[in-house]
């Protein structure tokens, strides 16, 4: 066991709060470094990051295995935390004109590494877990060759065949990118600039805003402490120290003018941020006041369609290379994935995804019956029979709580049969949570076993995106469709409140599934788009809608320019797709998995449009 490993056991055990300052101070470095990289230098940004990180690990420090390379999982845990800030909707425009700059002059030498970053991070993800493991303790954590043989369970010679090999590999992941390096010109480029000193007091702050919500996890506060610490800028996180004494005297009493006037900056985005959440708060409490009667009146059970309709994918098809069918896996190629991934939930899913075997599914259900992308994957599994679907639908509502998706995907199954109350019930329940369907998460480890087969960056990323399968869309589409049927029930039975609040959640989950956060597919918001038309086109078009003197129609006509302009967009784009070289259409999907869609396809027609 490392000394690392050690000091993560007496937190994990025993809480010791030294334990954890020294191993914030150990990889702050490691980790701030990491996140300046993937928010493009943004400082400020990259301190929320690591903030996020180790209030992370702080929370899930006891489920860590103990034998865990702590500087891999941070590494990763950076690069989820940076990507899912930086798809923000707040940095979407910025940063979508900052990626395109970057592309126009960046200079691939070994003088400009820092200028391609973000490149650097995601090659390193894609190593296999030995070779990951060798560079970052070379060139993130910096530690000698001896000490990296003593951790890695070897010799100094052997540890540098390791990292030489690593380099290897780093340098061909890098090279599919057009970014030329050679091995030795990348291990004196990481040697220089792989990690950047964090701003001193960092470490202080982090750890104990980290530690202040640790103790909060059993004072049910946690919910309330965690939002303030990562929804705001560093100056609100060191303000959530008022749990744990003096150190925000301490702090504030360091700032420089400078940091007051960025911080004076970050607290009006936040007061932006927090009328935003207020408006969609408000939005959720006038849907709440309109209940629904019960009994409700019963519904004909209709079937689901199979899929989304045509008008809601068509924009969807951006290639021809795979549009007729995803490349399956050999079982080969899966156990090689499994052996190298070490198994588990997510990479059994993804083994079963991409290889279509369905015994990787019943394994990973037999196993994980608690996770809730598992529990997602099973209630999907069209081989369940009815009464092992409700028992799935019930393990994803224990698992994810707070998880809306699992209560609609409840509804739609108690509507199909016939149980109107208890589908009324979790329409009730969902309207108050947030609403995630796992498909980042999906495609990214999805992604991961196709460059395990051996598929390029390109391939395996457009590959994951374009099969991912999303059956869920046909059954909240549906559940849609079903609430109107519901709100005509509830009106001609003489209750035109029930019928009233029935039409406000079919638009309300229109909207919210639109706008699932963090979402790099347009089909999202297309769906999203086509439930929340259903449900107006079935209302008066004169009546009023929000709060704006807007009516039905108004939202009508701005839902159609919506589409109008998405369809344009598509027509200029969709042609341009296939003219793309492997290493745009690699741009392109990371574009699409940060900015979302629309954005990557402003990008295609910026770059190759009207030449």
């Amino acid at each position: 066991m490392t000394d690392s490993q050690r000091l993560l056991v007496d937190y994990a055990t025993n809480g010791s709060e030294p334990a954890f300052h020294e191993l914030v101070s150990r990889y702050l470095n490691l980790v701030y470094s990491t996140a300046v990289r993937l928010v493009g230098g943004d400082t400020h940004l990259a301190q929320d990051v690591a903030q996020t990180v180790f209030v992370d690990l702080a929370r899930k420090a006891r489920t860590l295995p103990r034998d865990v390379m702590l500087g891999g999982w941070l590494h990763r845990h950076t690069c989820f935390v940076a990507s899912k800030i930086v798809r923000g909707e707040r940095r979407r425009q910025f940063r979508e004109r900052q990626a395109v700059a970057m592309n126009e002059q960046l200079d691939y030498s070994e003088a400009n590494l820092a200028r391609v970053a973000p490149v650097l991070d995601e090659a390193i993800n894609q190593l296999g877990a030995e070779d990951r493991t060798a560079i970052l303790l070379r060139f993130f954590e910096q530690r000698d060759l001896r000490s990296v043989g003593e951790v890695l369970g070897s010799s100094e010679s052997a540890a540098q065949k390791r990292v030489s090999r690593a380099l290897e590999e780093l340098r061909g992941l890098l090279k599919k990118r057009g970014i030329a390096f050679s091995a030795a010109a990348l291990g004196t480029a990481l040697v220089g600039e792989a990690v950047t000193a964090a701003p001193a007091g960092l470490a202080v702050t982090i750890s104990s805003v980290a530690l202040a919500a640790s103790a909060a996890a059993g004072t049910g506060t946690t919910l309330t402490l965690l939002k303030l610490m990562t929804a705001t800028q560093l100056k609100l996180g060191i303000g959530a120290l008022v749990v744990v004494g003096a150190v925000t005297a301490i702090v504030i009493q360091h700032q420089a003018q400078e940091k007051l006037r960025v911080e004076n900056e970050s607290l009006r985005q936040q007061i932006a941020q927090v009328q935003s959440d207020n408006l969609s708060l408000s939005r959720r409490e006038s849907v709440a006041k309109l209940l629904l009667r019960l009994p409700a009146p019963h519904l004909q059970a209709a079937a689901a369609s199979t899929e989304p309709s045509a008008e809601d994918l068509q924009f969807t098809n951006l290639y021809t290379r795979f549009k007729d069918k995803a490349p399956t896996l050999t079982a080969g190629q899966v156990e090689a994935y499994l052996k190298a991934n070490r198994t588990n939930a997510a990479s059994l899913l993804a083994a079963y995804r991409t290889g279509g075997d369905p015994a990787l599914l019943k394994e990973a259900m037999e196993k994980y019956p608690n996770d809730p992308q598992v529990a997602f994957e099973a209630v999907l599994d069209q081989d369940l029979s009815p009464e092992e679907q409700r028992q799935w639908l019930n393990t994803f509502k224990q698992s994810a709580p707070d998880n809306a998706l699992a209560d609609y995907l409840s509804a739609f199954n108690y509507l199909k049969a016939g149980q109107t109350d208890q589908a009324v019930q979790d329409l009730t329940a969902a309207s108050g949570k947030s609403l995630t369907d796992y498909t980042l998460a999906r495609a990214q480890a999805d992604e991961e076993a196709y460059l395990s087969a051996g598929y390029s960056a390109a391939e395996a990323i457009r590959i994951s995106d374009a099969w991912l399968m999303i059956p869920q869309l046909s059954q909240v589409k549906q559940l849609g469709v079903n609430l109107v049927d519901l709100a005509k029930a509830y009106s001609q039975s003489g209750d035109p409140g029930s019928a009233q609040a029935a039409f406000q959640m079919a638009i309300n989950l229109g909207q919210r599934y639109g706008d699932v956060a963090n979402d790099p597919m347009l089909i999202h918001q297309l769906v999203g788009q086509a439930i929340e038309k259903i449900a107006l086109s079935a209302m008066d078009p004169n009546s009023p809608y929000g709060n704006n003197g807007q009516t039905v129609q108004d939202q009508l006509n701005q839902i159609a320019q919506q589409r109008a302009a998405i369809k344009e967009l598509c027509d200029q784009a969709v042609p341009l797709l296939p003219t793309m070289s492997n290493q745009d259409i690699l741009n392109y999907e990371n574009r699409r998995r940060a900015f979302g869609e629309v954005a990557a396809l402003q990008w295609v027609v910026s770059k190759y449009g009207q030449q």
